[in-house]
């Protein structure tokens, strides 16, 4: 029988909140000798992303492959986990003024690429001076694709920086020849000493190889020069990719990647990949000049 002073309901109350507390208490006991049995977890290696900006902003020619390699770009960083990627067509952000509204300039980022920009690029003289302050004196990268060098002819820094200015493309897009004049630099490391790419190579102007160091280059010897009039080179030394340093910053360019098939190539994805790692300053890689590899001279 229950005494006077409680009644059937808050005897039930009490009853279940005793269980509560019963229950509460158990529960706390096994999360703690559950914790102490149980190795902490461990710590996550904590990896700062690079920031990556891509261009492909076309005031001439528009190539196809232009998406490929955004494309291309953006999924090396999010796969490897070693740079996120913005992509744009426009030039904007090539700035170091703070622009607002969530918007980021060149002081966030870390690599410009130019995926096969063409003609004189929508750019004041402000940003100009911004993007080669951002790679000279920021000791940022720049790596150019393709028509990279289709680009900024009215801009004679841009051709310093970049190595040169295109000049017709001798052989449109063929089975060119390659030699490998630098098999330990990292971009280039995985081709043979000598292979074929169906791509377009362009012919540099305003270039000279003692101010670059070439990668990749078109074998002379397995070149067709009869009734080209698109030959302007008369030293026929077509560089294929090359390093060089501009200021602090490091430059990578190379003509291949013209197709959009270029993109799906593992050679050339991962040259480019290589190279983005090396404008990062996460590898290392010469930027000497050196004379052209013995036999491949003027081959008329």
């Amino acid at each position: 029988m229950l005494p006077s002073r409680f009644t059937v309901p808050s005897f039930l109350a009490l009853l279940a909140l005793s269980f509560c507390f019963l229950q509460g208490g158990l529960l706390a006991q096994d999360t703690s000798s559950g914790s102490s049995a149980m190795p902490a977890p461990p710590h996550a290696k904590q990896i700062h992303l690079k920031h990556v900006l891509v261009i492909g902003q076309t005031k001439g020619f528009e190539h196809d492959s232009i998406s490929p390699a955004m494309a291309a770009i953006y999924n090396m960083g999010k796969e490897s986990g070693l740079w996120d990627t913005m992509l744009r067509t426009d030039t904007e952000l090539l700035t170091k003024k703070d622009l607002g509204n969530n918007a980021k300039n060149l002081s966030y980022f870390d690599v410009l690429i130019f995926a096969s920009t063409t003609g004189e690029l929508e750019m004041s003289e402000s940003q100009k001076q911004d993007m080669m302050s951002f790679i000279k004196e920021d000791g940022k990268g720049f790596v150019g694709i393709h028509a990279a060098m289709d680009t900024n002819y009215k801009w004679p820094e841009y051709g310093e920086m970049i190595g040169g200015w295109f000049d017709q493309h001798p052989w449109m897009t063929f089975n060119a020849p390659i030699l490998n004049e630098a098999p330990d630099f990292p971009a280039v490391r995985h081709f043979p000493k000598a292979f074929v790419k169906y791509d377009e190579i362009y012919q540099p102007k305003a270039w000279s190889r003692d101010k670059v160091n070439v990668l990749l280059s078109l074998d002379p010897a397995k070149l067709n020069y009869s009734n080209n009039d698109r030959i302007h080179r008369t030293d026929h030394d077509f560089a294929v990719a090359w390093s060089k340093m501009y200021g602090k910053g490091r430059v990578f360019y190379s003509t291949l990647g013209h197709t959009e098939e270029a993109w799906e190539d593992p050679d050339i994805r991962k040259m480019y990949f290589e190279a983005i790692k090396w404008t990062l300053g996460m590898t290392e890689g010469s930027t000497a000049s050196h004379p052209r590899l013995p036999g491949t001279g003027d081959s008329r």
